[in-house]
């Protein structure tokens, strides 16, 4: 994949226009990335003004060079990439980047793809890795060309000006580093310390989320802000259950019991099956997958937590609750919720659990009269009226 032969201009915005890219087009990739980093990080600039700022930062860069490391890893998040549902703006962003080095999809192998990382190492660029770093047995569970993916790892990071842990592999080492960590995984933030590493965490991280943060090194010349887990704070700042469209669900205390009950059926709230969302920090209702077709949760499966670290250990079993997550906005805890208490807990009444208050509530229908429905999805309380 080295494309240095497609740079026929002297900035970004040259090249695109060489290859066909309308400005039109390439201003729509601009919104896109002016609304991720707006995800969680509100600008006084209303989007337009960002998205001009992005396109003339992004459009003046002149061919960075990118080194794309893939170590102990499945190829999901540089599958993330590929499929998220781009256009042709975004891939052709993404090639005109100079990415000479990635093993998974360049047509270079063996010495000549040794030596395109060896002379890309030499020269300042940006590091993306994705997959974990074995640590026992010196690294034989993961080696390329002779080499232990931690020698791999520091030669691609001497002469970085960024690095990017991209996966929860890379970030923490995942799956591979759970209990008992056989090969004993570690992420790359753990072997650079020399210099920041942003880590953008998920089992796969969203794609546009992704190229957002190679866009955001490029477009302001510095890292980003990270939160304590070195995560983006445009990306990671906000709990996916604060955004998810089933929030109402969990405040009414309308669960999914089961995988093929009623309220899987009705779209209810999955946090009796599992769900992290309380406890998961993640773009993932906002931005969503393959152009905003879906997501875990939209789909009916509920949240793994596979942006948080050790996410395998900590939140296994999957299928099983959290403890003690809050609700209803007066953070009223959920089992409470679902006993149909939240009225009693709002006014401060102490009261035996089999007990409801506001279990109803009266609304005006057609004629002007009191019909009492339903609340927590209960059955409506049929030809009951209050005058």
């Amino acid at each position: 994949m080295n494309i240095g032969s497609l740079w026929q201009g002297d900035t970004l915005a040259e090249n695109l226009e060489q290859q066909g890219i309308a400005r039109r087009d390439f201003m729509k990739l601009c919104g896109g990335l002016a609304a991720i980093f707006a995800v969680g990080a509100p600008t006084a600039n209303p989007p337009e003004v960002l998205a001009a700022e992005i396109a003339r930062k992004l459009g003046g860069v002149k061919k960075p060079n990118v080194a794309w490391l893939q170590l102990q890893e499945c190829t999901g998040c540089m599958e993330s990439v590929l499929r998220s549902g781009g256009t042709t703006v975004e891939d052709a962003v993404l090639d005109l980047l100079s990415i000479n080095y990635n093993e998974l999809v360049m047509a270079a192998s063996g010495h000549a793809a040794e030596k395109a990382l060896d002379d890309l190492n030499k020269e300042p660029h940006i590091l993306v890795v994705n997959g974990s770093v074995p640590m026992k047995e010196d690294g034989i569970y993961c080696t390329i060309g002779g080499k232990s993916a931690e020698v791999i790892l520091r030669e691609a990071a001497e002469n970085a000006v960024a690095v990017l842990a991209v996966g929860a592999c890379a970030v923490y080492g995942s799956v591979q580093a759970a209990k008992p960590n056989p090969t004993g995984a570690v992420g790359v933030d753990e072997i650079i310390t020399d210099k920041p590493v942003i880590n953008v965490s998920g089992c796969p991280p969203i794609g546009e989320v992704i190229t957002a943060t190679l866009a955001y090194v490029l477009t302001h010349g510095k890292t980003p802000e990270v939160d304590a887990e070195g995560r983006p704070l445009f990306a990671y700042d906000q709990r996916i259950h604060d955004s998810c469209p089933r929030r109402a669900h969990f405040d009414a205390g309308q669960f999914v019991r089961r995988f093929d009950d009623d309220g899987a059926r009705n779209g209810w709230c999955l946090y009796e099956v599992g769900c992290k969302g309380p406890s998961t920090f993640s773009p993932c209702p906002i931005v969503q997958w393959n152009l905003k077709s879906g997501w875990p949760i939209g789909a009916g499966h509920p949240c793994i937590g596979c942006t948080e670290k050790d996410f395998f250990d900590k939140f296994t079993p999957f299928y099983s609750e959290l403890p003690d997550v809050k609700g209803f906005g007066i953070e009223e805890p959920v089992a409470k919720v679902g006993l149909g208490l939240i009225g009693a807990a709002a006014v401060g009444t102490a009261i035996h659990g089999g007990l409801t208050l506001f279990k109803t509530i009266p609304v005006r229908d057609s004629q002007s009269n009191d019909e009492v429905l339903a609340a927590f999805g209960d059955e409506p309380v049929a030809g009951k009226k209050d005058n």
